[in-house]
């Protein structure tokens, strides 16, 4: 008995030991194990969830650029702090008086490797050592190039998540600097391989297309400023390490006058040792479009490659692009941009049918949208290029001869915006193809916010932009543009050197545009219905701002301003009150009224207004809820706060005189 005793005290002494040990081996492996990367999206608009994920804000440098608010009423004036752009410096001179650094002229030729001999092996550095600003930059050479059997951060594009509740407080103050410098983890970043490996992330049916052996050859052009150390040389070496020996002819990076001094003789240093890289300097801050015109000037290449400075290429990118411009000087091709994580670095996946194309709306900013069903059923689909009506701007190839009959960029542009439509607009209507090459892969960092600041001469310059592009290439449809802003166009310069590109090479009018290239883009003046949604309980009108960051913002009620912009509504004959591509939608919030991205599937964007003046959705009512507050959704009484003032007649725009 007393064995027996002794016996199970024994078991419950082991069995209490035990209980710990196995919940500190749990803690540590869940503490230290990597996340598996996410699922690739689903891109299928039923999918509330994945559709809006799927829509990117480009811009360009793309996060796709965030133009301002159309409604200047719902803008914060903050006097004391310069306006910021999306990644581009405004310039603080004209373009005529820029000038290339003498250590970067044209004449130069391309910087030949040392003779150092192959690169070594380095020890590993500690985390510690890799902050940038710390004076000690790594690597300050080449190191290996990892392989499908490297281990290590963000290894084959995996996500590298840093816990930051674990840092110390000196990596804490690291972290934060990274992000408010660059508006993604510079820190995740900086403890990642320059020369990760990216595998080939391409559909089977891409991998077996063959290409043929005389391909022509690019410079790949890349403007910066103020880069992150670690982003742009990986993205350096993504376009070396994944590009077959021979096709890249040069890389061309455009300084954009950065402030970095790592930036000047340190990157110099670096890229000495890569053997095709040219650094070209800018005396003055110009802004993309300006140094993108830098870069093509400075190069001799016969197709011309565009990218940002914070991309990943992965294997088999070029090919399928050059060989397109190859059986066309005239197609203008772009990649599928894959959104790399700005946290964790992850990189996601496309798959060939879910691939997007290029839109936009009538307030001239990009959008991506699912190809219509023409496009999709194309011959060799879904691995054959596919038409796009649009690009976002920051990547893509061109032949040099056909971007300068095109006219290159619009130089009376300020920093950026506006440039991706005028070069989309006039590649169709100046004869010319437009296309996404699904088998061609590159990811991008979006980021959520700028870090640059600029300082311009006018008020609003990516308005500015939008106006020069639209004078010249939107004919009498731009008004749809013009009266989102009561048609002040302001001063935009002088366009009558871009209108006699247009006329040398006699292009299309932007009504062929609409009906062989964008068809399926609503056109306001089909509305049923047009203007203020005015309530007849009270002096307000419906109200939404179109750049919410969530994509789902809440339709509520504001002051009557009779300005437009985020009160200027359309009923569309499908039964959709909308701007541009965005409609009211049932489902973004529960018993209450959003502002989606339109889906044309009616279900929760299908509204009528009817004869006795409410807004029905199915057997509810849109009911005034009061000042300031979100629409909601109740049964129809009949009473006036579901009583509303919706001008039925269809939208005719003003059309301003041109000042040039």
């Amino acid at each position: 008995m007393a064995r027996s005793l002794l016996r199970k005290r024994k078991t419950s002494v082991i069995f209490m030991l035990t209980i710990p040990s196995i919940f500190l081996i749990w803690t540590f492996i869940a503490q230290t194990r990597v996340p598996a990367p996410p699922a690739a999206p689903s891109r299928k608009p039923f999918d509330r969830q994945n559709f809006r994920k799927s829509k990117f804000q480009f811009p360009v440098d793309q996060k796709i650029p965030e133009f301002p608010k159309v409604d200047e009423i719902h803008e914060e004036q903050k006097a004391a702090e310069p306006p910021k752009a999306p990644d581009v410096p405004q310039p603080s001179q004209s373009f005529a008086s820029m000038q290339i650094f003498p250590s970067a002229k044209k004449s130069d030729k391309l910087i030949k490797p040392d003779n150092s001999g192959p690169l070594q092996m380095k020890p590993p550095v500690l985390p510690s050592k890799l902050n940038q600003s710390s004076g000690q930059l790594h690597p300050s050479s080449p190191p290996p190039k990892s392989d499908a059997n490297s281990v290590g951060p963000g290894e084959s594009g995996k996500p590298f998540l840093i816990k930051k509740d674990l840092l110390s407080p000196d990596e804490r103050r690291e972290y934060d600097q990274g992000w408010e410098h660059h508006a993604f983890s510079q820190y995740a970043s900086d403890r990642i391989s320059v020369r990760r490996y990216m595998p080939d992330i391409r559909d089977e049916g891409c991998r077996a297309q063959q290409f043929p052996s005389n391909l022509p050859k690019t410079a790949v052009i890349i403007c910066f400023h103020n880069e992150a150390w670690s982003t742009l040389l990986r993205s350096v070496h993504s376009v070396i390490d994944t590009s077959p020996p021979g096709l890249i002819a040069e890389i061309i990076l455009v300084d954009d006058f950065s402030d970095f001094d790592f930036l000047k003789e340190p990157l110099e240093n670096y890229m000495k040792q890569l053997g095709i890289v040219k650094i070209v300097r800018t005396n003055v801050r110009t802004g993309l479009i300006r140094a993108r015109l830098v870069g093509a000037h400075a190069s001799t290449a016969e197709v011309l490659t565009f990218l940002d400075s914070h991309i990943e290429c992965t294997p088999g990118w070029l090919e399928p692009l050059l060989d397109r411009i190859k059986s066309n000087y005239t197609n203008v091709v772009t990649p599928v941009i894959e959104i790399i994580n700005t946290e964790d670095f992850s990189m996601g996946i496309t798959r060939s049918k879910d691939v997007q194309v290029g839109g936009f709306g009538w307030g001239l900013t990009f959008t991506w949208h699912m190809p219509p069903s023409r496009d999709r059923d194309r011959p060799g689909a879904p691995y054959s290029p596919i038409r796009s009506p649009t690009m976002a701007g920051g990547l893509f190839s061109i032949h040099r001869d056909f971007f300068k009959l095109l006219g290159e960029y619009d130089a009376g542009m300020e920093v950026w915006g506006g440039e991706n439509l005028e070069l989309s607009f006039k590649t169709w209507m100046c004869g010319g193809t437009l296309e996404t090459v699904v088998c061609s892969h590159i990811g991008h960092l979006f980021r959520s916010r700028s870090p640059y600041k600029w300082v311009s001469n006018f008020t609003n310059p990516l308005r500015r932009n939008s106006i020069r592009l639209a004078e010249v290439w939107m004919d009498d449809y731009k008004g749809f543009y013009y009266e989102q802003f009561n048609n002040e166009l302001g001063d935009f310069g002088n366009v009558s050197d871009r209108k006699a590109i247009r006329e040398k090479l006699k292009c299309h009018d932007f009504q062929w545009y609409l009906d062989n290239v964008y068809p399926e883009l609503f056109l306001p003046s089909r509305a049923l219905a047009s203007g203020d949604i005015e309530s007849y309980s009270d002096s307000v009108c419906l109200d939404a701002p179109t750049d919410a960051k969530d994509q789902s913002n809440v339709v509520r009620t504001l002051r009557c301003h009779r300005q437009r912009g985020n009160q200027f509504w359309l009923l569309s004959e499908a039964g959709e009150i909308r701007r541009d591509d965005r409609c009211f939608d049932s489902g973004v919030r529960p018993k209450s009224l959003g502002l989606f991205d339109c889906h044309g599937l009616g279900g929760n964007q299908r509204f009528t207004y009817e004869q006795d003046e409410t807004i029905r959705h199915g057997d509810q009512c849109v009911e005034y809820d009061g000042l300031d507050k979100p629409i909601v959704f109740k049964p129809c009484d009949g009473s006036v706060r579901q009583k509303w003032k919706f001008n039925r007649k269809p939208y005719k725009p003003k059309i301003s005189a041109s000042s040039s």
